[in-house]
Protein backbone atom coordinates (compact mmCIF):
# COMPACT_ATOMS: atom_id res chain seq x y z
CA UNK A 1 0.00 0.00 0.00
CA UNK A 2 1.39 3.09 -0.95
CA UNK A 3 1.68 6.41 1.54
CA UNK A 4 0.38 9.34 -0.05
CA UNK A 5 1.72 12.50 1.99
CA UNK A 6 -1.34 15.42 2.72
CA UNK A 7 0.28 17.74 0.46
CA UNK A 8 0.16 15.31 -2.63
CA UNK A 9 -3.33 14.51 -1.43
CA UNK A 10 -4.38 18.68 -1.22
CA UNK A 11 -3.00 18.76 -5.20
CA UNK A 12 -5.01 18.23 -8.35
CA UNK A 13 -3.04 15.76 -10.77
CA UNK A 14 -5.12 17.20 -13.50
CA UNK A 15 -4.56 20.84 -12.40
CA UNK A 16 -1.20 22.88 -13.91
CA UNK A 17 1.30 23.32 -10.91
CA UNK A 18 2.20 26.70 -9.99
CA UNK A 19 5.78 27.31 -10.73
CA UNK A 20 7.86 27.57 -7.87
CA UNK A 21 9.80 31.13 -6.75
CA UNK A 22 13.22 31.55 -6.44
CA UNK A 23 14.68 32.79 -3.28
CA UNK A 24 16.91 35.63 -4.36
CA UNK A 25 20.40 34.42 -3.55
CA UNK A 26 21.95 36.47 -0.57
CA UNK A 27 24.67 38.95 -1.67
CA UNK A 28 28.23 38.24 -0.84
CA UNK A 29 29.44 41.38 -0.73
CA UNK A 30 27.98 43.64 2.97
CA UNK A 31 28.03 46.79 0.78
CA UNK A 32 25.01 45.09 -1.40
CA UNK A 33 23.28 44.20 1.21
CA UNK A 34 23.36 47.40 3.18
CA UNK A 35 21.31 50.25 1.53
CA UNK A 36 23.36 53.59 0.92
CA UNK A 37 22.80 56.53 3.22
CA UNK A 38 22.93 59.69 2.15
CA UNK A 39 25.38 61.88 3.36
CA UNK A 40 22.75 63.78 6.35
CA UNK A 41 22.07 60.33 7.37
CA UNK A 42 25.22 59.35 7.59
CA UNK A 43 25.66 62.34 9.81
CA UNK A 44 22.65 62.17 11.97
CA UNK A 45 23.36 58.34 12.32
CA UNK A 46 26.97 59.37 13.64
CA UNK A 47 25.72 61.67 16.16
CA UNK A 48 23.06 58.95 17.85
CA UNK A 49 26.48 56.49 18.07
CA UNK A 50 28.24 58.84 19.77
CA UNK A 51 25.79 60.60 22.46
CA UNK A 52 28.53 62.20 24.54
CA UNK A 53 29.14 64.48 22.08
CA UNK A 54 26.54 67.31 22.90
CA UNK A 55 26.53 70.01 20.63
CA UNK A 56 24.73 73.47 21.22
CA UNK A 57 22.58 75.47 18.96
CA UNK A 58 25.81 77.30 18.07
CA UNK A 59 27.66 74.07 16.78
CA UNK A 60 30.32 74.27 19.91
CA UNK A 61 30.55 71.86 22.06
CA UNK A 62 30.75 72.16 25.95
CA UNK A 63 33.33 69.92 27.33
CA UNK A 64 33.66 69.18 30.28
CA UNK A 65 34.98 71.54 33.44
CA UNK A 66 36.61 68.48 35.17
CA UNK A 67 40.41 68.97 34.93
CA UNK A 68 42.26 65.68 33.39
CA UNK A 69 46.03 66.76 34.35
CA UNK A 70 47.73 67.76 36.98
CA UNK A 71 48.79 70.95 34.87
CA UNK A 72 44.99 72.32 34.99
CA UNK A 73 44.49 71.08 38.63
CA UNK A 74 43.78 74.86 40.45
CA UNK A 75 45.00 74.83 44.34
CA UNK A 76 45.93 71.77 46.54
CA UNK A 77 49.66 72.38 45.75
CA UNK A 78 50.66 70.10 48.89
CA UNK A 79 48.93 67.16 47.90
CA UNK A 80 49.76 67.58 43.81
CA UNK A 81 53.42 67.77 45.26
CA UNK A 82 53.48 64.63 47.05
CA UNK A 83 51.43 62.64 44.12
CA UNK A 84 53.61 64.04 41.42
CA UNK A 85 56.48 62.36 43.22
CA UNK A 86 54.50 59.39 43.94
CA UNK A 87 53.93 58.88 40.36
CA UNK A 88 57.14 59.44 38.81
CA UNK A 89 58.83 56.78 41.47
CA UNK A 90 56.21 54.11 40.27
CA UNK A 91 57.07 54.46 36.55
CA UNK A 92 60.55 54.72 37.34
CA UNK A 93 60.31 51.19 39.09
CA UNK A 94 57.97 50.05 36.55
CA UNK A 95 55.20 49.33 39.26
CA UNK A 96 51.45 49.90 40.25
CA UNK A 97 51.11 53.22 42.46
CA UNK A 98 50.35 52.73 46.02
CA UNK A 99 47.21 52.33 47.90
CA UNK A 100 45.48 56.16 48.28
CA UNK A 101 43.51 57.35 50.55
CA UNK A 102 42.05 60.97 50.04
CA UNK A 103 40.04 62.70 52.89
CA UNK A 104 38.27 65.86 53.15
CA UNK A 105 34.91 68.15 52.90
CA UNK A 106 32.64 67.14 50.59
CA UNK A 107 33.22 68.80 46.83
CA UNK A 108 36.90 69.47 47.26
CA UNK A 109 37.53 67.34 43.86
CA UNK A 110 38.65 63.56 45.47
CA UNK A 111 37.04 61.90 42.24
CA UNK A 112 39.00 64.28 40.18
CA UNK A 113 42.41 63.81 41.50
CA UNK A 114 41.68 59.73 41.02
CA UNK A 115 40.95 60.18 37.72
CA UNK A 116 43.93 62.69 37.25
CA UNK A 117 46.13 59.50 39.01
CA UNK A 118 44.37 57.35 36.47
CA UNK A 119 45.35 59.49 33.79
CA UNK A 120 48.75 60.27 34.74
CA UNK A 121 49.37 56.73 34.80
CA UNK A 122 48.17 56.08 31.60
CA UNK A 123 45.30 52.95 33.05
CA UNK A 124 41.78 52.66 33.60
CA UNK A 125 39.90 53.91 36.29
CA UNK A 126 36.79 52.37 37.68
CA UNK A 127 34.60 54.82 40.02
CA UNK A 128 32.19 53.27 42.68
CA UNK A 129 30.85 53.80 45.98
CA UNK A 130 30.81 52.04 49.18
CA UNK A 131 26.77 51.64 49.81
CA UNK A 132 26.52 50.07 46.33
CA UNK A 133 29.46 47.40 46.74
CA UNK A 134 26.33 45.20 49.03
CA UNK A 135 27.06 41.66 48.61
CA UNK A 136 30.48 40.28 48.07
CA UNK A 137 30.05 39.65 44.43
CA UNK A 138 29.89 42.62 43.89
CA UNK A 139 32.91 43.77 44.96
CA UNK A 140 34.83 40.16 43.44
CA UNK A 141 33.14 41.42 40.48
CA UNK A 142 35.17 44.47 40.14
CA UNK A 143 38.27 43.47 41.82
CA UNK A 144 38.15 40.14 38.86
CA UNK A 145 37.30 42.64 35.91
CA UNK A 146 40.08 45.06 36.73
CA UNK A 147 43.36 45.50 33.92
CA UNK A 148 46.94 45.66 35.47
CA UNK A 149 47.39 48.80 36.42
CA UNK A 150 44.25 50.03 36.78
CA UNK A 151 42.66 52.61 39.49
CA UNK A 152 39.53 51.50 41.73
CA UNK A 153 38.29 54.74 43.67
CA UNK A 154 35.55 54.11 45.58
CA UNK A 155 33.78 57.05 46.87
CA UNK A 156 32.34 57.11 50.97
CA UNK A 157 34.98 53.96 51.80
CA UNK A 158 33.85 54.35 55.30
CA UNK A 159 30.01 52.80 54.62
CA UNK A 160 31.59 49.41 53.42
CA UNK A 161 30.30 46.58 54.80
CA UNK A 162 32.45 44.21 57.25
CA UNK A 163 32.30 41.41 54.92
CA UNK A 164 33.94 43.69 51.73
CA UNK A 165 36.35 44.89 53.99
CA UNK A 166 37.39 41.33 54.56
CA UNK A 167 37.24 40.91 50.65
CA UNK A 168 39.51 43.54 50.30
CA UNK A 169 42.21 42.82 52.93
CA UNK A 170 44.28 40.44 50.80
CA UNK A 171 43.31 41.90 47.64
CA UNK A 172 45.06 45.20 48.65
CA UNK A 173 47.78 43.28 50.32
CA UNK A 174 48.64 40.41 48.29
CA UNK A 175 46.25 40.93 45.56
CA UNK A 176 44.39 37.88 45.89
CA UNK A 177 40.49 37.48 45.89
CA UNK A 178 39.42 35.00 48.31
CA UNK A 179 36.06 33.06 48.24
CA UNK A 180 34.48 30.27 50.07
CA UNK A 181 32.72 27.71 48.14
CA UNK A 182 30.15 25.23 49.59
CA UNK A 183 28.59 25.19 53.62
CA UNK A 184 29.34 23.86 56.66
CA UNK A 185 32.20 21.12 56.86
CA UNK A 186 32.08 21.11 53.36
CA UNK A 187 33.39 24.86 52.96
CA UNK A 188 36.81 25.43 51.11
CA UNK A 189 38.20 28.61 50.57
CA UNK A 190 39.63 29.10 47.21
CA UNK A 191 42.04 31.91 46.25
CA UNK A 192 42.06 34.20 42.58
CA UNK A 193 45.39 36.18 41.84
CA UNK A 194 44.34 39.57 41.04
CA UNK A 195 46.12 41.97 38.67
CA UNK A 196 48.29 44.72 40.50
CA UNK A 197 45.83 47.94 40.83
CA UNK A 198 45.74 50.92 42.76
CA UNK A 199 42.66 51.28 45.28
CA UNK A 200 41.63 55.15 45.90
CA UNK A 201 39.68 55.77 48.80
CA UNK A 202 37.62 58.74 49.44
CA UNK A 203 35.95 59.60 52.79
CA UNK A 204 34.97 62.79 54.53
CA UNK A 205 34.83 60.76 57.94
CA UNK A 206 38.34 59.18 57.91
CA UNK A 207 37.31 58.47 61.76
CA UNK A 208 34.98 56.17 60.86
CA UNK A 209 37.32 53.58 58.71
CA UNK A 210 38.59 50.93 60.51
CA UNK A 211 42.32 50.81 61.68
CA UNK A 212 42.96 47.75 59.75
CA UNK A 213 41.28 48.86 56.62
CA UNK A 214 43.28 52.50 57.14
CA UNK A 215 46.37 50.98 57.39
CA UNK A 216 46.62 49.27 54.23
CA UNK A 217 46.56 52.55 52.21
CA UNK A 218 50.26 53.10 51.82
CA UNK A 219 49.23 57.02 51.54
CA UNK A 220 46.78 58.82 53.41
CA UNK A 221 46.39 62.91 52.17
CA UNK A 222 44.33 65.40 53.54
CA UNK A 223 42.45 67.73 50.84
CA UNK A 224 41.79 71.39 52.37
CA UNK A 225 39.31 73.89 51.83
CA UNK A 226 40.28 76.51 48.76
CA UNK A 227 41.25 80.26 49.02
CA UNK A 228 39.05 82.79 47.18
CA UNK A 229 42.67 82.97 44.79
CA UNK A 230 42.13 79.22 43.79
CA UNK A 231 38.45 79.56 43.50
CA UNK A 232 38.44 82.57 41.03
CA UNK A 233 40.94 80.82 38.76
CA UNK A 234 39.04 78.06 38.89
CA UNK A 235 35.64 80.22 38.08
CA UNK A 236 37.80 81.77 35.01
CA UNK A 237 39.04 78.27 33.56
CA UNK A 238 34.59 76.63 34.00
CA UNK A 239 33.63 80.06 32.65
CA UNK A 240 35.77 79.43 30.16
CA UNK A 241 34.85 75.60 28.70
CA UNK A 242 31.52 76.91 29.30
CA UNK A 243 31.93 79.62 26.89
CA UNK A 244 30.72 82.42 29.23
CA UNK A 245 31.96 85.95 29.09
CA UNK A 246 33.19 86.63 32.79
CA UNK A 247 35.93 89.27 33.98
CA UNK A 248 37.86 89.03 37.27
CA UNK A 249 35.58 90.90 39.29
CA UNK A 250 32.77 89.18 38.25
CA UNK A 251 35.00 85.64 39.16
CA UNK A 252 35.79 87.01 42.52
CA UNK A 253 32.44 87.95 44.01
CA UNK A 254 31.36 83.99 42.58
CA UNK A 255 34.43 82.87 44.42
CA UNK A 256 33.97 84.66 47.66
CA UNK A 257 30.35 82.95 48.18
CA UNK A 258 31.79 79.64 47.19
CA UNK A 259 32.28 78.58 50.86
CA UNK A 260 35.77 77.52 49.64
CA UNK A 261 34.73 74.34 47.83
CA UNK A 262 34.79 74.29 43.95
CA UNK A 263 31.88 72.13 43.34
CA UNK A 264 29.68 75.34 45.06
CA UNK A 265 31.88 77.68 43.04
CA UNK A 266 30.92 76.18 39.78
CA UNK A 267 27.45 75.79 40.93
CA UNK A 268 27.21 79.21 41.70
CA UNK A 269 28.55 80.05 37.91
CA UNK A 270 26.36 77.89 36.27
CA UNK A 271 23.13 80.20 38.15
CA UNK A 272 25.09 83.43 37.43
CA UNK A 273 25.35 82.48 33.82
CA UNK A 274 21.50 81.55 33.92
CA UNK A 275 20.64 84.83 34.75
CA UNK A 276 23.14 86.91 32.56
CA UNK A 277 21.63 85.12 29.80
CA UNK A 278 17.88 85.63 30.75
CA UNK A 279 18.24 89.14 31.71
CA UNK A 280 20.57 89.69 28.79
CA UNK A 281 23.41 91.38 31.12
CA UNK A 282 26.51 90.05 28.26
CA UNK A 283 29.79 90.10 30.23
CA UNK A 284 29.50 88.65 34.00
CA UNK A 285 30.77 91.75 35.90
CA UNK A 286 30.87 92.12 39.94
CA UNK A 287 27.34 93.94 39.80
CA UNK A 288 25.88 90.98 37.58
CA UNK A 289 27.04 88.66 39.84
CA UNK A 290 25.86 89.76 42.82
CA UNK A 291 22.39 90.61 41.96
CA UNK A 292 22.28 86.94 41.03
CA UNK A 293 22.89 85.75 44.18
CA UNK A 294 21.20 87.50 46.12
CA UNK A 295 18.55 86.60 44.47
CA UNK A 296 19.43 82.85 44.90
CA UNK A 297 19.51 84.12 48.61
CA UNK A 298 23.45 83.46 48.86
CA UNK A 299 24.89 86.50 50.87
CA UNK A 300 28.35 87.90 50.24
CA UNK A 301 30.06 85.44 53.07
CA UNK A 302 28.67 82.15 51.36
CA UNK A 303 25.95 81.65 53.50
CA UNK A 304 22.46 80.53 52.60
CA UNK A 305 19.00 80.58 54.02
CA UNK A 306 19.66 77.59 56.42
CA UNK A 307 22.70 79.19 57.84
CA UNK A 308 21.03 82.61 58.91
CA UNK A 309 18.22 80.70 60.42
CA UNK A 310 20.84 78.88 62.43
CA UNK A 311 22.81 81.66 63.12
CA UNK A 312 19.32 84.08 63.70
CA UNK A 313 17.61 80.92 65.88
CA UNK A 314 20.86 81.07 68.49
CA UNK A 315 21.19 84.91 68.84
CA UNK A 316 17.38 85.84 69.39
CA UNK A 317 15.91 82.89 71.19
CA UNK A 318 19.01 81.41 73.05
CA UNK A 319 20.91 84.89 73.91
CA UNK A 320 23.99 83.57 71.47
CA UNK A 321 24.14 79.73 73.28
CA UNK A 322 25.00 77.28 74.42
CA UNK A 323 22.41 75.51 72.48
CA UNK A 324 22.39 71.99 72.08
CA UNK A 325 22.26 70.68 68.62
CA UNK A 326 18.81 68.23 68.98
CA UNK A 327 17.38 72.01 70.15
CA UNK A 328 18.64 73.66 66.85
CA UNK A 329 17.50 71.20 64.53
CA UNK A 330 14.13 71.69 66.09
CA UNK A 331 13.72 75.14 65.74
CA UNK A 332 15.25 75.16 62.44
CA UNK A 333 13.42 72.06 60.72
CA UNK A 334 17.10 70.39 59.82
CA UNK A 335 18.25 66.72 61.01
CA UNK A 336 21.12 67.12 63.61
CA UNK A 337 23.44 64.94 61.37
CA UNK A 338 23.05 67.80 58.48
CA UNK A 339 23.67 70.47 60.84
CA UNK A 340 26.68 68.51 61.98
CA UNK A 341 28.40 67.76 58.62
CA UNK A 342 27.13 70.27 56.11
CA UNK A 343 26.42 73.65 57.78
CA UNK A 344 28.29 73.58 60.72
CA UNK A 345 31.86 73.27 59.53
CA UNK A 346 31.81 76.04 57.43
CA UNK A 347 30.78 78.28 59.97
CA UNK A 348 33.16 76.80 62.42
CA UNK A 349 35.41 77.58 59.88
CA UNK A 350 34.87 81.37 59.21
CA UNK A 351 34.79 82.02 62.97
CA UNK A 352 30.94 82.36 63.06
CA UNK A 353 30.07 79.68 65.56
CA UNK A 354 32.01 78.16 68.47
CA UNK A 355 30.93 74.31 69.39
CA UNK A 356 31.23 74.31 73.54
CA UNK A 357 30.95 71.11 75.93
CA UNK A 358 27.17 72.76 76.72
CA UNK A 359 26.38 73.35 73.48
CA UNK A 360 26.85 75.66 70.41
CA UNK A 361 27.37 79.91 70.70
CA UNK A 362 27.51 82.46 68.10
CA UNK A 363 30.55 84.40 68.37
CA UNK A 364 30.59 88.79 68.04
CA UNK A 365 31.17 87.96 64.17
CA UNK A 366 27.98 86.60 64.17
CA UNK A 367 26.24 89.07 65.76
CA UNK A 368 27.85 91.65 63.19
CA UNK A 369 27.32 89.74 60.04
CA UNK A 370 23.64 89.13 61.11
CA UNK A 371 22.92 93.06 62.06
CA UNK A 372 22.68 92.18 66.09
CA UNK A 373 24.05 93.74 68.95
CA UNK A 374 26.18 91.49 71.24
CA UNK A 375 25.15 91.31 74.64
CA UNK A 376 21.64 92.17 74.47
CA UNK A 377 18.55 89.70 75.50
CA UNK A 378 15.92 88.09 73.15
CA UNK A 379 13.46 90.93 73.62
CA UNK A 380 16.01 94.22 73.30
CA UNK A 381 17.84 92.91 70.55
CA UNK A 382 18.22 96.00 67.40
CA UNK A 383 19.28 96.34 64.44
CA UNK A 384 22.27 98.06 63.95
Amino acid sequence: MAIISSRQQSQNPDEPQPKRQKRPRESKKASEQTPSLAPSEVSTENALLQPEAKVDEQGKQEDSIRPHRFSDYIGQKDLKDVLEIAIKAAKSRNEVLDHLLLYGPPGLGKTTMAMILASEMGVGCKITSAPALERPRDIAGLLIGLKPGDVLFIDEIHRLSRMAEEILYPAMEDYRLDITVGKGTTAKTRSIPLVKFTLVGATTRVGALTSPLRDRFGLVQKLRFYEPEELSKIVIRSAQLLNTPINSEGAQEVARRARGTPRIANRLLRRVRDYAEVKECGEITKVVAAEALELFQVDPCGLDWTDRKMLSVIIEQFNGGPVGIETIAAATGEDTQTIEEVYEPYLMQIGYLSRTPRGRTATQAAYKHMGFKQGSSSEQLSLL
